[in-house]
């Protein structure tokens, strides 16, 4: 078997689908990094693309070893999130080539479900307050919230504060103690300013705070994780397990939330887990865009003994997959169907094409007009 071509789709919520072509019709789907720079990351596929066509897709290992040590630079997300989708790709055939999914290939599954979270909205505490009652009444027995919809000065007001906490609260209050509530911090806050914070959300016992300050300073996240109760997580934005090697080294924080579609594809993730369950770190894969990488993360999980959740619950793939995820009481069951278990609705992938480049994260201060971080 030889692989022929890489096709390239950017649908509809930030998302990018890979289809890998072999020359025995067999077709293996994967999810690249997307968001705003689509035409980039396609590029960067298709660069991979003149080293891979011809090749045998089975030998997942080698390729990933050519392409990742051959580049200049190891640690450049675009190309990293191309060799992410394109290893999913690979693992996707070799399943359908065997007859198995993917989590028997590697090593079989330590659970029979796994159990995903989704987001929430809402601009006001009751906007977010119901957004959280509606998820809980579709099934889910987790949410995550951004701590605020707004800018945060590098010290806030007292105002400011309770602001935030009293959007949380109200999300604590109207889902109960049996519901888990996630808080994503979005790397919106200084230290100083995540100390206050995180330190302010003890009492409502959240799940994590995700990414409290800027994924870049990693040491910041020690004295958080030495200051509070409050688990703290972070890692959606570290590229491969040399990226995530001081958090876990160090013990900086409690839970690390790697993207299959970045940190280097589904052997990566695995791997990732392998190094933090060493030092009793959990993870929590993210998930923020399309359900091909929700399914990948789902068979790399069925695997991992430290696994704490899964994002992206929501993604199950109604409308593009002939056969969606199965979703039951907060948890997403194992896909049984060769490969990932994903296979398209071409008409319906088509439809969702979205080649629209739109910058997302521009965030400004209302009072002085200045740049803040999204």
């Amino acid at each position: 078997m030889k692989i022929t071509r890489f096709e390239t789709i950017p649908i509809q919520g930030r998302a990018m689908i890979l289809k890998m072509h072999t020359d025995e019709g067999l077709i293996g789907y994967g999810e690249p990094m997307n968001y705003e720079h689509w035409r980039v990351v396609a590029q960067a596929v298709q660069d991979m693309a003149e080293y891979l066509v011809g090749r045998d897709p089975l030998q997942i290992e080698d390729h990933w070893q050519a392409m990742f040590r051959s580049s200049y630079s190891r640690s450049m997300p675009v190309l990293i999130g191309a060799l992410s989708g394109i290893e999913m790709a690979m693992w996707d055939v070799f399943g359908k080539v065997v007859g198995m999914p993917v989590w028997k290939l590697l090593g079989g599954s330590v659970r029979n479900r796994i159990r995903v979270y989704t987001g929430i909205g809402g601009d006001t505490p009751q906007a977010a307050a119901e957004a959280a009652r509606q998820a809980v009444a579709k099934g889910f027995r987790a949410v995550k919230m951004v701590v605020t919809p707004t800018p945060i000065r590098f010290v806030d007001t007292p105002k400011a504060i309770d602001a935030m906490i009293a959007r949380v609260g109200a999300v604590r209050d109207a889902v109960g103690n049996n519901v888990d509530v996630a808080v994503d911090l979005h790397r919106r806050l200084s230290p100083a300013m995540a100390a206050i914070v995180v330190k302010e959300l003890e009492p409502l016992r959240p799940l994590f705070a995700e990414e409290p300050c800027h994924p870049e300073n990693n040491e910041p996240l020690l004295m958080l994780a030495r200051a509070s109760t409050v688990p703290i997580a972070t890692g959606e934005r570290h590229l491969t397990r040399w990226g995530f090697r001081e958090l876990i080294e160090r013990e900086m924080c409690a839970i690390l939330q790697p993207d299959i579609r970045h940190c280097g594809g589904m052997m990566e993730l695995k791997k990732i887990a392998a190094q933090a369950d060493v030092h009793n770190m959990a993870v929590a894969p993210h998930n923020a865009a399309g359900p091909v990488g929700v399914a990948a993360s789902v068979h790399v999980m069925a695997t991992v003994p430290n696994l704490l959740i899964c994002e992206g619950g929501h993604r199950r793939g109604e409308g593009l997959f002939r056969t969606p995820l199965v979703f039951k009481d907060g948890y997403i069951e194992l896909p049984t169907a060769p490969g990932l278990g994903v296979d398209m609705d071409d008409d319906a992938l088509e439809a969702a094409r979205d080649e629209t480049f739109r910058l997302r994260g521009m965030f400004w201060h209302e009072d002085d007009g200045s740049f803040a971080d999204f």
